[in-house]
Parts: structure tokens; C-alpha cells; sequence
């Protein structure tokens, strides 16, 4: 196939916009008819100075001129593709076209950006030079090389050469040995703003929003920073980086959410606001001082990808009825409960969707408000002016409110107030931190709380867990282990049960996506009773057992026999 490689002054002049299209029009219909030089045609007509023109011209002359040999796009080495992987070809749309010792030949249709080549020499360990060249070029080349070696392979390759430090230039990735330098305040700050780390940065960002991450952790060690992701509820690591970048990177991020990079001695919380795609993306910004430096941690809440369906998040028929009935009554108190990112605040609004409606007044206290919602008030927690979870409470009921959810219950001053709201005719949603519903029970007698008032304020205690699910493309049936029985204490049976056998579209997990296991306990009045007299966390559950309810585990072994997830998965997750 025949491709244009070498790209045409007008184009370039056009792509830099020194000119316009109708400018490029006008002076190409004149070269037709006395076929002067293009550039000439332009200075003449005063669209671009000389001076310019011969700049652009140099610049040009001096990148083709370093290049030997022949650009054919369907003839590149296909090796190359492990060198400057296809994520980041796309991002910056370029190919790289030649690997020359310490030397790798990217092509690109854009003169202008240096900080790519400044971000793949960082990120590769390479030096890298520039080939000008057309976008059909860059298109046809990249289709060729990327389309003929499956991206999991490339990225396999990526990581036993730089994860394992093998003895290729490529493992100088993260140079392990060299020692932090001593940098003051002023640099920091200025590498925070050099395009370097400005791209690496937002490289971040970009690939933890496109791989559907919910955390990203910069974690910094004696020889290097671990760059993780947590994705379907699992951390990945994805890259290691120099101990130099440490600092810098640290301090663009803290510049982005707007915190204060001079203080490394306490934990700072800040929030990013961000487009990838069409995509508005916000980030809880969190970091911790550790012995080799601050740790980050970034959260992302992608309402995009919010699902708040009762139907699709995870709920057994007999579970969803119940919970549908009592997030309907008048007045009374729902408690949620589980790990931090087991997915509570999801549950909590897809609730509150359903009750969202011109007739009632629904006000919220989080902390903080992870996604907004129109009709909803929604209020920040600040405890700085003394703007808690209490004192919010206490201004809610001067607020003629139906609904109120109160983000958590963490003390008793909190408990008693909302206690109270739900039992003056307001309907109370919060979340508790414990292991099954049950156990919340006694978490809020333990905090202080009257017996007799969490028996007649409780309508429903609903715990839940995320697992993954399998993924759908690669799914295959398998008999687990004997052991995997064991450890879940349940007889072993033939099935037949199914587990992702790991393919590209899942990072070769097994898994694709993650979905709610929940524990849904109805406060009867027989277990009210119980509770004002005292009755353990066991015989709660005995009790709630008898009345219908299934356990995290028991509703997880459902899913996996429905082929839904795997038992590996229940066991990790919810036993």
C-alpha cells in the first residue's frame, strides 16, 4: 500500500496554525498557475513572515535529515510495539518506526510536541528523535504494528523487561539505585509544572479512568514509587518509577487539588475535577507522610458509570421486595454497613432515586458528597468550622425534611440525633461500619445507645460486599479444588461452576466488573423484643435466619453457582 510519509510545508504551517485553511487554499490555487515555491507564495501575500517561515522550514530540514533509510508503514519492526506501547501510541498519535541502540525513531504528524518525546524517554528509558511525517502515515503504520501482536502480549513483555530489571536497556526504566536528590521547594514546584510530569501525570489519570480503576496509589519506597491500581476491588500494579520524579509528581498532584505542597509532615484531603473523553471524573485526594515520603491516594467517582438500578446491583428477588417495602414506609431508620468501597453509597443512592420526587424534601450530610444530584440537598461535612455530622443533623430538623440520609454514624451524639429523627416521622438512612447486619445491633448499643430506642427506630439493616463477576468473554466451566469446599464449609457438589479463563478484554483476570452481595435482615417484632432485652449478636442472627434472611456467604455461593462469580471469589470477598 502506498502512503505519503513525508508531510507538505502547507500542511505543516496549516497543523502549527501559523496559516489558515483558506490562506493554504489561496496561495496552493496561485502555485498552480506560476509555480513558485508555496512558502514564497505565502510571504508575498503577507500570511507568514520570512523569518517564521525559514524557522519552521529548519526545524523541519533538521529532523528529516537525521533520519537514514526509507519509511514503509507496513514494514516496521513489529518488535517496536514493545518498546512504546499501543496506550501510549494512541494518546500522543505517533508510531514508532526505527530502534537504533539507545535510540528509538518515533513519527508523528506534529512538530510541536516535545513533551511527548520528553514523556516516552522518561517512560521508556530510551532516547528518542523525531521523524515529521503524515497522519495517513502515522495511521497505516500503527494499524500495521499494533494490529498484528495482541496488546496482552506487548504489555507481558513490557513487564518482565522492566519489572524484573532483566539486563536490557529497557529495565532502566526505574533507576533503582540511584539516590533521591536533595531538592528544594522552588524545584519541586518547577518540575511540577514541566511537561514531563504534567504528562505523566495526566497519563495517570487518563488510564485509570479508561481501565475503570476506583483508586490510584502512589506509594514511594526506598529505590523507586509503585504506581497501583485498584480495579474490580484488587489492586494492580501498573508501573514503578525513579525515586527522582518522586517529589515532583507528588507536588503536581497536590498543585491540581489545590493542597498545600510546602506541608509534608501531616495528611492533607483535597478533590480534582477532571474530563477524560466527554467524561467528567471527580477525585478525593488524600495523602499520608510515610518514612520515604508522602503517599497518595486518589479515589475516582465516575458518575458516568454510577449504576443506581436496584435491579443491576445485586439484590436476590426476596431481597429487593423487602427492601423496596421499607425504603417506602413513613418514617423509621435504614442502616447500611460494610467495608470502606464495598459499595454502601451506591446502594444508598439508588434508593434515594426512587424516593426522589417534587413531593418530598430529601436532604443529605456527607463526607463528603461524592455525587450531586438534582433535587437532592446535599451537605459537606466540615469539621474545621464545626460543621459535623451532628450539627448538620440538628439544622436538618429545623428544615421541614422527609428523607434524611446522614453519610455515617460514627459516634453517639450522631446515633442519638438521627435516632431521634426517625423516630419524630422522618425516614433515616445511614451506614455503620461492621461486619454483618447483626452485628450492628450491638455496634450501636456499644456506642451508647439505648436498646429500646435502636428496637424502635429500626426498620432494616442491609450489609453487603462487592465481588467480581466473571468475565463474559472468556468464561468456561471448571470443577474447584476439594479445599475450596472446605474453607467455605459447605458440601462439595459437581455443579457445574464457572470461572473467566482470562482473556484481553480483562486483563487476563478472569473477571470483568464487580456487583453487590447483600445480607438484608427486617427488624420483626419479635427481634424489637430481643433487642431491648438484650440479646446477643448470635441470637440476633439465629433469630434473623429463621425469618428469611440468607448470609453474605450463602447469597455469594448463589451467585457463583448461577455462574455469576466464582467460588475463589466468595471466599476472598465475603467469608
Amino acid at each position: 500500500m502506498k502512503v505519503r510519509s513525508r508531510l507538505r510545508i502547507g500542511e505543516l504551517l496549516l497543523r502549527r496554525k501559523l496559516i489558515t485553511e483558506e490562506q493554504l487554499e489561496i496561495a496552493l490555487k496561485e502555485q498552480k498557475v506560476t509555480g513558485k515555491r508555496l512558502g514564497d507564495i505565502l510571504v508575498e501575500k503577507g500570511f507568514i513572515d520570512r523569518n517564521t517561515l525559514e524557522r519552521v522550514l529548519n526545524e523541519y530540514k533538521a529532523t528529516m535529515s537525521k533520519f537514514e533509510g526509507e519509511l514503509d508503514p507496513e514494514n516496521i519492526d513489529k518488535e517496536l510495539a514493545k518498546y512504546v506501547p499501543e496506550r501510549i501510541a494512541s494518546m500522543f498519535n505517533i508510531v514508532p518506526v526505527k530502534k537504533e541502540g539507545g535510540i528509538i525513531w518515533v513519527a508523528s504528524a506534529d512538530l510541536l510536541d516535545v513533551s511527548v518525546l520528553d514523556y516516552i524517554r522518561f517512560a521508556t528509558g530510551y532516547n528518542v528523535k523525531l521523524v515529521i511525517t503524515t497522519e495517513e502515515f502515522v495511521e497505516v503504520a500503527k494499524e500495521a504494528l499494533y494490529g498484528s501482536l495482541s496488546k496482552s502480549e506487548i504489555l507481558r513483555d513490557i513487564v518482565e523487561e522492566v519489572d524484573v530489571g532483566g539486563e536490557g536497556e529497557a529495565a532502566d526504566i526505574a533507576v533503582m539505585e540511584e539516590e533521591t536528590p536533595s531538592l528544594s521547594l522552588d524545584s519541586v514546584e518547577d518540575l511540577a509544572f514541566q511537561a514531563p510530569v504534567v504528562r505523566l501525570v495526566n497519563f495517570l489519570l487518563a488510564e485509570a479512568v479508561n481501565k475503570g480503576a476506583s483508586d490510584i496509589h502512589i506509594e514511594p519506597y526506598e529505590k523507586r514509587v509503585r504506581i497501583r491500581f485498584r480495579i474490580d476491588g484488587v489492586l494492580e500494579e501498573q508501573m514503578s518509577i525513579s525515586t527522582k520524579m518522586r517529589d515532583a509528581i507528588v507536588a503536581r498532584v497536590k498543585i491540581l487539588a489545590r493542597l498545600n505542597i510546602v506541608e509534608r509532615r501531616i495528611p492533607q484531603d483535597g478533590r480534582i475535577k477532571l474530563r477524560v473523553k466527554d467524561r467528567e471524573v471527580d477525585l478525593r485526594v488524600s495523602t499520608v507522610p510515610t518514612v520515604m515520603g508522602e503517599k497518595v491516594v486518589m479515589r475516582l467517582l465516575d458518575k458516568s458509570s454510577l449504576v443506581l438500578d436496584l435491579d443491576l446491583l445485586g439484590f436476590e428477588e426476596d431481597q429487593k421486595r423487602l427492601f423496596e417495602r421499607m425504603i417506602r414506609k413513613p418514617y423509621g431508620m435504614i442502616l447500611l454497613t460494610g467495608p470502606t468501597g464495598s459499595g454502601k453509597t451506591t446502594t444508598l443512592y439508588s434508593a434515594l432515586k426512587i424516593l426522589n420526587t417534587p413531593q418530598v424534601n430529601i436532604m443529605t450530610v456527607e463526607d463528603p458528597v461524592e455525587y450531586n444530584f438534582e433535587g437532592i440537598n446535599q451537605v459537606n461535612v466540615n469539621e474545621a468550622v464545626g460543621l459535623t455530622f451532628a450539627s448538620a443533623l440538628r439544622a436538618f430538623l429545623r428544615q421541614d425534611p422527609d428523607i434524611i440520609l446522614v453519610g455515617e454514624i460514627r459516634d453517639r451524639d450522631t446515633a442519638d440525633i438521627a435516632i431521634k429523627a426517625a423516630l419524630t416521622g422522618h425516614l433515616v438512612f445511614s451506614t455503620v461500619h461492621t461486619n454483618n447486619a447483626p452485628a450492628t445491633i450491638t455496634r450501636l448499643v456499644d456506642m451508647g445507645v439505648e436498646p429500646f430506642l435502636v428496637g424502635s427506630s429500626l426498620l432494616l439493616v442491609v450489609a453487603q460486599r462487592l465481588v467480581r463477576k466473571i468475565c463474559p468473554h472468556c468464561r468456561e466451566v471448571y470443577q474447584p479444588p476439594e479445599d475450596l469446599f472446605e474453607a467455605l464449609g459447605i458440601e462439595k457438589d459437581e455443579g457445574p461452576y464457572f470461572r473467566g479463563r482470562g482473556c484481553s478484554r480483562c486483563r487476563n483476570t478472569g473477571y470483568k466488573g464487580r456487583i453487590a452481595v447483600y445480607e438484608v435482615m427486617e427488624i420483626t417484632p419479635e427481634m424489637r423484643k430481643a433487642i431491648v432485652r438484650g440479646a446477643s449478636e448470635d441470637e440476633l442472627r439465629e433469630m434473623a435466619k429463621a425469618n428469611g434472611m440468607k448470609e453474605l456467604k450463602e447469597v455469594g455461593i448463589l451467585k457463583a453457582k448461577r455462574g455469576i462469580t466464582t467460588l475463589e471469589e466468595v471466599l476472598r470477598a465475603v467469608s
